[in-house]
């Protein structure tokens, strides 16, 4: 006779009901850990804590704030009927202004490599209400959005936004290890399931190729140093997690003047992460390869936004629209940079470092 799954089989007498799991008490106004800031991470059931972190300055757990609405809205200008891509979908932020915009008859297509996140703004974008037909959504960088745009009969677009930068899911995630002030998993990868991670590539690497990284892909002016401290601590023992990496780094400028470490502060920090997560992800592979061929992708006329976040991108963004300008592919161009306001910059500080170009293709 098979026992029933409440009989207590050692005293063959019925056993107490479990009782139910009390929610874990949140931990205070201002909770550290990632997992314990439940509250953030459920903006329809607790809209107070949301407003309490956007009003104190900060991006709440699980979310991202997106950069300059209003200067890409300008710049972009979508209309009713219009085809528009964002081609780094991240949290939607952008892509639902764009949305009701070019509503009726328009048509948003959104890329993202993310295959974490990508799936959780889908259905957030389509729990808005906006008719299935409006919204494409593929898991890819920018790179395949010619391919992309083959696949779907589009012979061109009017609209494309790409927005550089890391999301704040990303970083606020400790397992995902984009950011040094979390203990985590050395990953940094957009795509976890795709490719080698950040402490992998840190083991595999020559002291002479880490310092070309760290120096191309951040500009790191300390990279000769930090790559023989890297190097002579992973022969000591694995750098496996955010907390490793940052405690050599920090041990490595200690030996530099007093003065050099005040100025250089967590920046040092912030761009060896960077030229990692750059490396891990081929990301300058991808963005020369998009802007090589965007202008193909677009209807006479069409705008493109471009939000970056380091010189490194930004560089290739302006050197390859000043190309399309002089050759004529591009009639106008942004010759200054677009910042964020001062407004912003003060309510979310994670925009500080946004440069925004514009470009608009050949009306011929």
């Amino acid at each position: 006779m098979i026992p029933d799954n409440n009989e207590d089989l050692t005293t063959n007498q019925p056993s107490s009901p479990a009782r139910p799991r009390r929610r874990p008490r949140y931990p205070g106004k201002n909770p550290q850990r990632f997992g314990e800031k439940y509250k953030e991470r459920n903006p329809d059931k607790y809209p107070e804590t949301i407003q309490k972190v956007l009003a104190s300055g900060k991006t709440p757990a699980g979310t991202h704030r997106p950069i300059c609405v209003r200067e890409v809205l300008e710049v972009l200008a979508p209309r009713p009927g219009e085809i528009v891509v964002d081609a780094t979908l991240g949290y939607g932020g952008h892509a639902m202004e764009i949305l009701w915009r070019i509503q009726p008859g328009g048509r948003l297509i959104g890329l993202d490599v993310d295959s974490i996140e990508l799936p959780k703004t889908e259905l957030r974008l389509r729990a808005s209400g906006i008719p299935p037909e409006v919204l494409t959504v593929w898991h890819s960088n920018f790179a395949g959005l010619p391919k992309l745009l083959g696949s779907l009969g589009i012979q061109g677009v009017d609209g494309v936004l790409a927005d550089l930068g890391c999301s704040s899911m990303q970083l606020d995630d400790p397992s995902r290890g984009f950011s040094f002030k979390i203990a985590g998993s050395l990953d940094l990868r957009m795509n976890p399931a795709k490719g080698y991670s950040a402490a992998a590539l840190l083991a595999s690497m020559t002291e002479e190729k880490l310092g070309q990284l760290l120096q191309e892909n951040s500009d790191e002016p300390h990279a000769a140093l930090l790559a023989h401290a890297i190097t002579q601590a992973r022969s000591k023992k694995p750098i496996q997690t955010t907390q490793d990496l940052t405690n050599i780094i920090s041990h490595s400028l200690a030996t530099l003047p007093k003065k050099v470490q005040v100025h250089e502060g967590d920046t040092t920090i912030r761009r060896v992460f960077q030229a990692l997560r750059i490396a891990v992800n081929d990301e300058f592979s991808a963005l020369d390869s998009f802007l090589r061929t965007l202008p193909n992708c677009l209807n006479p006329g069409a705008r493109v936004a471009i939000i970056s976040f380091h010189s490194g991108e930004d560089r290739r963004v302006k050197k390859s629209f000043q190309a399309g300008r002089s050759q004529g592919v591009y009639s106008g161009i942004a010759d200054e940079i677009i910042r964020p306001n001062p407004e912003e910059v003060r309510s979310n500080p994670r925009s500080a470092s946004a440069k925004l170009r514009w470009a608009i293709r050949n009306e011929g």
